[in-house]
């Protein structure tokens, strides 16, 4: 029987606080861990990678990536410089409200510019707001096909954060439920 995997949680620039989809998870579902990063209002894309590259390294089990804004990026950006990215025990990624850094104004995240585009090397799904104001859906899209994702686009949402209202979010642990065996 196959072990039921752990979720690692990747917020983006500047955390999810409590009323964020991803902090809920994380309260009702003991296997759902937040991949802490050291400084959440100055990201630094190596730093934010390593830190995934270690929570991966760290966990026995297979593992699903739960990713909203720059922890999209990261998961990008992760795969592409990880040769081992494929065999690392990731079952899947559910990548939420990626943002489009290429043309974002936030001289905070311009580090994690250019999105890497590269295929994933596990099944993902993309879901967007039509009407997100960190990228269009045309971009998003975009994102989508280049890492070979499914898209969802979940109509004017906004960026499908805390305040978006999606509370606890079922449709998005639907989403989800579909990287698990």
């Amino acid at each position: 029987m196959a072990s039921q995997p752990a979720y690692l949680v990747l917020p983006g620039y500047q955390n999810s606080g409590p009323g964020h989809w991803q902090s809920i998870w994380e309260g009702e579902d003991p296997a759902f861990r937040r991949v802490e990063q050291e400084d959440w209002d100055h990201p630094d894309p190596d730093a934010w990678t390593d830190a995934l590259q270690r929570a991966v390294a760290g966990r026995a089990g297979p593992v699903v990536l739960v990713a909203h804004s720059l922890g999209c990026t990261t998961v990008a950006r992760w795969a592409a410089r990880t040769p081992s990215a494929g065999s690392s025990g990731v079952l899947g990624a559910l990548l939420v409200a990626p943002p489009d850094v290429d043309r974002a104004d936030v001289s905070e995240i311009e580090g994690f510019r250019p999105v890497e585009l590269r295929p994933l090397p596990f099944p993902s799904i993309v879901v967007a707001g039509s009407d997100d104001p960190w990228c269009t859906p045309e971009r998003s899209r975009r994102f989508a096909e280049s890492w070979g994702a499914r898209y969802v686009d979940l109509g004017p949402r906004g960026h499908l954060n805390a305040d978006s209202g999606l509370g606890s979010w079922p449709e998005g642990r639907a989403l989800l439920d579909l990287l698990t065996p």
